[in-house]
């Protein structure tokens, strides 16, 4: 656990980074599973829904992804953010 106030502050910016990489890795699932969905609807071979299988893929990585994120986080890391949430991390209070 880290003890300086520094130390802190670096765990605190790490966590919020990894918030906001969870939800750009969404993005860019979402997005490459709706191409992967126009190939498949485009290419007249719809018997089979083959783009079922790396969607299956991109979500499983999706749910490790927040997990490791302990949940969603948004926009860009500020101070304030980084100070809300040493003081989240060190039972100061609640912060959004």
């Amino acid at each position: 656990m880290p003890q300086s106030d520094e130390e802190l502050r670096l765990a605190a910016r790490k966590r919020l980074e990894k918030k906001a990489g969870f939800w750009k890795y969404l993005g860019v699932a979402a997005a490459v599973s709706l191409l992967l969905i126009a190939i498949w609807a485009f290419s007249g071979y719809r018997e089979y829904f083959w783009p079922a299988w790396p969607i299956l893929g991109l979500s499983v990585a999706a749910v490790f992804s927040g997990i490791d994120a302990f949940g969603p986080g948004r926009g860009y890391i500020t101070d304030e953010k980084i100070d809300a949430e040493v003081r989240k991390m060190t039972g100061g209070g609640t912060a959004s």
